[in-house]
């Protein structure tokens, strides 16, 4: 290497450091700007309202009660129980015998009644034949007119004596029936009160029977569901045990309970059901169906007491909207006002926006890869909306 070439060599060294040093700035205002891009807060995946028809229901709760239930008593006093045929639970056929008290008093009483009746039967022919005596003799004067008369009343007496004893054989016969304890109805035995030896006094409660097993549902609605029930209607209920029920509403009350402003419905069950009297149940009584727009539930959000959704807007940037709910199925809630039907809203993950934010809108499944970071891979890419 010669002198000349030395100098040279140090003026492009030289130049070629100026131009690096140059170039940093440049650099840096680059890295600066892409940091300076908004991040979207969030990637989402977009729905729109449904329309479809949806059952109109009522929700509402109440006990369960005996259709009916019939108190079998004593219609007799005095007397001993000295069989018992059935037990609660039993399912009894109207007539059929359910207790028997002892019936040697009432024998006896019988009997006696019976030889009263044969007694006055012959007072009555005596009394009978003396009047057709004195008709006989009375146009021939061979027997007074007093005389004829005393006999034409004692054989009114006579008769009257016996229908007198006629009706208290009658009575004794009644009694003597009254000592088997009959069901009236078809039903299930829902309470004893009669033991084996007790003496029983007329109206003692002995049996009570719930009416042909039917079990009825008595939901409670305020005034306005009120005016929406006609008997008819059907109704799903929910037992205590996870059963489900179906009955028909069968009447609604025409008035509402001065302190709790409620109303019952009558709701008529299956006879083979599970349910039982003195059950608590929540159910819905069905009113037909109507027309709904309907979101996913995780598209609605609950903030400060109000719902909202929130809708895609131009620049990928999400508008909060305030919405009314209604109805509730199958995951999906219905929107009475709120957003257009073609509006496109956040599917999940409303909970971390607010009015504004930019998200990334992604068409992959809610669980697919996220999207690359702004200023990686050459900067964000916006998936098409779909």
């Amino acid at each position: 290497m010669n002198r000349r070439t030395v100098p040279v060599l140090l003026a492009l060294v030289l130049a070629a450091g100026l131009g690096s040093v140059a170039l940093l700035p440049a650099a840096r205002a680059q890295d600066a700007t892409a940091s300076a891009a908004p991040r979207p807060a969030l990637a989402v995946t977009l729905t729109s309202p449904v329309a479809a028809d949806w059952p109109r229901v009522i929700e509402a709760a109440g006990g369960l009660y005996a259709w009916q239930e019939a108190v079998i008593a004593a219609e007799t006093g005095g007397l001993r129980v000295v069989d018992l045929a059935v037990d609660v639970g039993d399912l009894v056929v109207r007539g059929q015998e359910l207790a028997r008290l002892s019936q040697e008093t009432v024998a006896a009483e019988l009997a006696q009644e019976e030889a009263k009746v044969a007694q006055v039967r012959a007072s009555l022919a005596e009394a009978r034949a003396n009047a057709d005596r004195a008709r006989t003799v009375k146009d021939r004067g061979a027997m007074s007119d007093q005389q004829s008369t005393q006999y034409l009343i004692a054989e009114e007496a006579a008769k009257a004596n016996l229908a007198a004893a006629e009706a208290a054989l009658a009575m004794q016969r009644i009694r003597q029936g009254q000592t088997r304890i009959l069901a009236v109805d078809d039903g299930v035995v829902s309470a004893r009160t009669a033991t084996l030896g007790m003496v029983v006094q007329t109206g003692t409660e002995l049996f009570r029977l719930v009416r042909q097993g039917r079990t009825e549902w008595r939901a409670e609605v305020t005034a306005e569901q009120l005016a929406q029930v006609r008997p008819g209607q059907a109704a799903e209920l929910q037992l205590p045990g996870g059963e489900t029920v179906t009955g028909t509403v069968r009447a609604a009350a025409p008035t509402l309970d001065a302190n709790t402003r409620y109303a019952l419905v009558y709701v008529d069950l299956r006879r083979d059901s599970p349910a039982r009297p003195g059950m608590f149940a929540r159910g819905l009584i069905r009113l037909g169906e109507s027309q709904a727009l309907s979101l996913p539930e995780s598209a609605v959000v609950l903030r400060d007491g109000n719902t909202f959704v929130y809708a895609l807007g131009p620049g990928d940037r999400v508008a909060q909207v305030k919405v009314e709910t209604g109805r509730r199925a199958g995951g999906r809630v219905e929107i009475l006002t709120g957003p257009p039907p073609d509006a496109r809203v956040v599917e999940r993950g409303g909970a971390f926006l607010n009015d504004g934010a930019l998200v990334w809108v992604e068409t992959l499944p809610p669980h697919g890869p996220p999207p690359p970071a702004a200023g990686e891979g050459g900067g964000a890419r916006r998936r098409p909306a779909g």
